[in-house]
């Protein structure tokens, strides 16, 4: 994984079905949710104080407590996390006089580490979850449930932007996380080459469409959109937001999945059309959770990128200037539903048998206030998960404005269901290999997708 993520992978379990479930994980642990960073396995650790979790006797009551938080891989390296998060826990022990001994954990290891948690009961204080991993580890009884005392002690539900916080675990519980971080899935457009072909940004998915055939000739190797074919988050996100465009849900209200109706099988259409059509490089089927697809975009080799908002590292690291693209939501077909993205990112959590209650509750306070997340947006190029707050990890405003928009009105949860790693796992691959039969200029029709998606769906019950 390069310094951007595909999005979250949710994770397959019940505490009782771990054993079974870890194949499964083992794979969705590299999908990280919304991740920034990089793709290192590993952690690395900073503190604001000595002590361990185990040795305070304060149990929470706020001074003199010692704090375990394992944080996820943000920055662009796990020691660049460390400095941040360094710095701000000092600041935080200088407000509250409590100790923090930060873990900054990478996504290849996070998912396994906290269901090694899970099970022997021995894990931190307080930690950082992918948002769509919310439901299923609820579902192990590990973490202390944010009801209305909770919610109060943190500044309440209504601080935050309520798309981001419906991630925190399953419909009518009470959330077992709250938001930390905010990605969303926005369209990238190269300015230049829009401008060249006398385009404007499209409205439309038809425009999308068309504007990206004029901007295709693979005789100079260049394609209306990059692509990221060979990476199956990727594909299942994109399934998924097509899918809500056209007023399908993969699951119903009872949580059984219902892969095959018209409106999915229309999404995974309207995005394997893009390879059908020839506007993306057939050799994009290879393109994984790397830098490949960012790369052809900052290169001038593809003039449109879908994908979230912490792509700016990469495509800045790769030399494109923030002022060279212009980022618009992903535009839906005609007299479709305005949904540009499910809602990224990562959420924050605490322990359920945490010795420091009281002081894990102001630790998630500290995080998620506006003067912090004012803080830690701008180096984990993060959106804002508070109302009212301000992008701030670019100078382009018309960036900022769009993406905090798609987050707060385009954006909705995927589904907050145990099984939804293997929602991810399953559907994404079925897609992939459509993708692939569609690379090598075959025809792929409605049956076709559907065989794959009904297939798709018998894996889904033979594993429940």
């Amino acid at each position: 994984m390069a310094a951007r993520s595909p999005g979250t992978s949710g994770v397959f379990v019940k505490l009782r079905l771990i054993p079974a479930a870890l194949t499964v994980l083992a794979v969705s642990a590299t999908a990280a949710c919304g991740s920034g960073g990089s793709s290192s396995s590993g952690s690395g650790s900073a503190s604001s104080g000595s002590g361990s979790a185990s040795a305070s006797a304060a149990a929470g009551r706020g001074s003199g407590a010692t704090l375990t938080y394992w944080a996820s891989n943000q920055a662009a390296t796990i020691q660049d996390d460390q400095k941040v998060l360094g710095t701000e826990m000092a600041k935080f022990k200088k407000q509250t006089g409590i100790n923090v001994n930060v873990q900054v954990i990478g996504w290849p290891d996070l998912l396994n580490k906290i269901l090694g948690a899970t099970t022997s009961g021995q894990g931190p204080d307080v930690l950082n979850i992918g948002n769509t991993w919310a439901a299923s580890l609820q579902a192990t009884g590990a973490f202390m449930p944010f009801d209305a005392a909770a919610l109060q002690a943190i500044g309440g539900k209504d601080k935050f932007v309520q798309t981001a916080f419906k991630t925190g675990g399953a419909p009518g519980k009470d959330p077992t996380s709250v938001p930390l971080y905010g990605l969303v899935y926005g369209l990238y457009y190269n300015k230049k080459m829009f401008a060249d072909a006398g385009l404007k940004p499209p409205t439309t998915w038809e425009q999308l469409q068309t504007d990206a055939k004029k901007l295709t000739d693979p005789s100079k190797g260049t394609y209306g959109m990059a692509m990221e074919g060979g990476s199956y988050t990727e594909s299942v996100h994109f399934a998924f937001i097509f899918g809500q465009q056209h007023g399908a849900d993969p699951f119903n209200a009872q949580g059984k999945p219902q892969f095959t109706t018209p409106g999915m099988v229309a999404g995974v259409k309207q995005y394997v059309d893009l390879m059908s059509n020839k506007v993306v490089n057939p050799s994009s089927v290879q393109y994984k959770n790397g830098p490949e697809a960012p790369g052809d975009f900052a290169k001038g080799k593809a003039a449109m990128l879908m994908s979230q908002n912490n792509a700016d590292n990469t495509l800045q690291a790769d030399g494109m200037k923030s002022d060279a693209y212009g980022v618009v939501p992903i535009p839906a077909m005609t007299g479709n539903k305005d949904i540009a993205s499910f809602v990224a990112g990562i959420n924050i959590s605490i322990f359920k048998n945490t010795k420091n209650k009281a002081a894990a509750l102001k630790l998630v306070k500290f995080m998620t206030s506006p003067a912090e997340q004012a803080i830690l947006d701008k180096p984990f190029t993060a959106l804002p998960v508070v109302k009212n707050g301000t992008v701030n990890y670019t100078t382009n405003k018309a960036e900022a404005a769009a993406f905090a928009d798609i987050l707060a009105t385009k954006a909705v949860p995927l589904p907050l269901i145990p099984a939804e790693s293997a929602y991810e796992t399953n559907v994404g691959n079925a897609v992939n290999q459509l993708l692939a039969q569609a690379a090598t200029g075959n025809k792929v029709s409605d049956s076709d997708i559907k065989a794959a998606l009904q297939a798709a769906q018998d894996k889904m019950a033979s594993a429940g």
